[in-house]
Order: structure tokens, then C-alpha cells, then sequence
């Protein structure tokens, strides 16, 4: 059976719902049964499963590695928004604004010990190369973290800098979704190895994709205000490519902005989207994602399974391209 995008959707929520969570103290669980009620796109999860559909149709067998990294990247949520010193998380207070941060701490850590536990029960054969990636997955999102913190303190953050961070916070988690599938379906290396490379594509044309609708979304589409990223002064790749080519006045107004700390936030942000706007990075953004969801497609071409089975998959890139959320 060659399953739709909703229904590895709906298979995967019953599973998702029937997770347990009922070990002791339930004072550490109850924030991480809260932070998961949440919601969210479970992306990656489905990725997982529909690369694993590619080959097999028994696709509970890959249910608990789904659950796994859907645990996974709720943790590196939960523990972004403590250095963020975030309020909201999908319109709800996080988990440190309804607790404290020491709990918040130590609920994402014992998320990433369940998301270790459910990603090992799978077939022996598989469990050295499910846990090598997972594991180098893991760390890579850490790094590319730091990273990103240490931009914040940066002016000078480079193009190429900031495609390899969000290559490692955003990307290497859809692409290891994707290939921790494949082999769970002793797929042919070369097409893991394939399936890998286009979740990198697919994550950096994701996260491009959120630059743009922080600045350019519907918010009535969207669900937030615009401009969250220019009133923190975050390095997205709209910011870093105006500095680069802004002539010399409007760099400065740029740094004006960027220094000023008494303003009226929606001067702010009409004022740099302005900048944005007459240096023309919103369309280099378009045409960089352009380029990634093409190379992706390429990709996915290369992987030697019929274009009906990889029909979901290439729905499920234009549909991200496509978003207004």
C-alpha cells in the first residue's frame, strides 16, 4: 500500500496518543506531556514514514523511531526556548514560563533519554546505523545551536556561515528522519544516502521559507505578528544579505536600526522591511529556495523507487514551498 500523506498522518497520532508517560515523578512529566499536546506540522515523523513506505508497506514497524525523533525535536524546542527566554510556543506559554527553568532543564533532558529509548527498539541489524545517526544527528543540532548564539554577538556573519548553521539546526533532523527510514527498510545505500542529501535541500528551503513569512507572512495565515526576527535583530539571511549589499547609507540605517534600543516596534519593522524590500533580498530569498526545492527534486529523481511511491514525497516539498505557515 502506498500510503497517503494524512494517513501516515492518522496512524502516526495513534500512536503519538498512546504514548506512555506514566512513570514517577509525574511532577518531571507532566511538563513534557504538556509541551507534546501542543501540537506542530509532526514533520518529521511522517518524513520518516514515508521514506520507509518507499520500500515497505508495514509501516508500524518504524512507529517507535517516528516517535522518536517527533520526542527528539520537541526537546531541542523545549530547551531553545529557555535560551531564547521565550514566552509563547504555539500560542501557549513554554514550558519555563509555566513552570521554571530548572524543570524545564531537566524535563528535556528526560525527553532525550525517551527519545533514545523508543529510536533502539528496532531490528538488531539495524540498531548500530539507527543509533550512529541519530546520535551524529544529535550533536549536529547542537553545534549548529551554538552557532547561532554565536552569531547574535556577530555583524560580520557570512552567507555561507549561516547556510551551514541552519544546514545542522533546521536541516540534519529532516534528513536523518528520512534516512533512519530508508534503512529501516533495507534500502539500497545509494538511495538512503539520496534521501539524506534531500532533506538538506528540503530543510534549507524550509528554513528560508521561515525567514521570509516572519517578515512577508499573512499574520491572520501565519499566527503571529511579522517581524519578530528584525525587532530582536536575529541573523536570518534576509538581514546578513542586506548588510552585504546595502550601499553605504542604507547600511547605515541598517546599524542605526540595529543599535537603536527606544523605538516604536512597528516603525522598526517597516523601516527595515523597507531596506529589504529596495535591496531586493526577499527575491534573492525566493530564488535561493527556488534553487534548493529544484536540487531536492533532482534528488529524489535519482532514488530508484517508481515515480508513483515518490509521488507523497514530492508533494509534501511543493507543499512546503507553497506555505503561508
Amino acid at each position: 500500500m502506498n500510503y497517503t500523506s494524512t494517513q501516515l498522518q492518522e496512524t502516526y497520532q495513534k500512536w503519538f496518543e498512546a504514548l506512555a508517560l506514566d512513570r514517577q515523578p509525574q511532577s518531571l512529566y507532566e511538563p513534557v506531556k504538556y509541551v507534546l499536546s501542543l501540537g506542530g506540522k509532526r514533520l518529521r515523523p511522517v518524513l520518516m514514514l514515508m521514506a520507509y513506505n518507499l520500500y515497505k508497506e508495514d509501516i508500524e514497524c518504524a512507529m517507535h523511531q517516528a516517535l522518536g525523533i517527533e520526542l527528539y525535536h520537541n526537546f531541542t524546542l523545549l530547551h531553545d526556548d529557555v535560551m531564547d527566554k521565550a514566552d509563547i510556543r504555539r500560542g501557549k506559554p513554554t514550558v519555563h514560563k509555566r513552570w521554571n527553568d530548572n524543570l524545564a532543564i531537566l524535563s528535556g533532558d528526560a525527553m532525550t533519554i525517551l527519545a533514545y529509548q523508543q529510536m533502539a527498539q528496532c531490528d538488531t541489524r539495524h540498531l548500530p546505523a539507527v543509533i550512529d545517526l541519530f546520535s551524529q544527528t544529535a550533536l549536529e543540532i547542537c553545534e549548529g545551536q551554538q552557532y547561532d548564539m554565536d552569531f547574535e554577538q556577530r555583524m560580520d556573519v557570512k552567507e555561507a556561515e549561516y547556510i551551514e548553521m541552519i544546514r545542522l539546526k533546521t536541516s540534519v533532523l529532516l534528513a536523518g528522519s528520512l534516512k533512519i527510514g530508508a534503512i529501516l527498510a533495507d534500502a539500497p545505500a545509494r538511495d538512503a544516502d539520496l534521501l539524506y542529501d534531500f532533506g538538506i535541500c528540503l530543510g534549507l528551503a524550509f528554513q528560508l521559507k521561515d525567514d521570509l513569512l516572519d517578515v512577508y507572512g499573512d499574520p491572520a495565515v501565519f499566527g503571529k505578528k511579522n517581524g519578530g526576527d528584525i525587532l530582536c535583530n536575529k541573523k536570518t539571511y534576509l538581514l546578513i544579505k542586506a548588510l552585504e549589499l546595502a550601499n553605504p547609507s542604507q547600511r547605515q540605517e541598517l546599524y542605526r536600526w540595529i543599535e537603536l534600543r527606544d523605538f516604536f516596534p512597528q516603525e522598526k519593522i517597516d523601516a527595515v522591511t523597507s531596506l529589504y524590500n529596495i535591496i531586493g533580498v526577499n527575491r534573492m530569498a525566493e530564488r535561493l529556495i527556488d534553487d534548493y526545492t529544484t536540487k531536492a527534486a533532482q534528488l529524489l529523481n535519482g532514488v530508484s523507487v517508481s515515480d508513483e511511491r515518490k509521488a507523497v514525497l514530492r508533494q509534501l516539498m511543493d507543499g512546503l514551498k507553497a506555505r503561508e505557515v
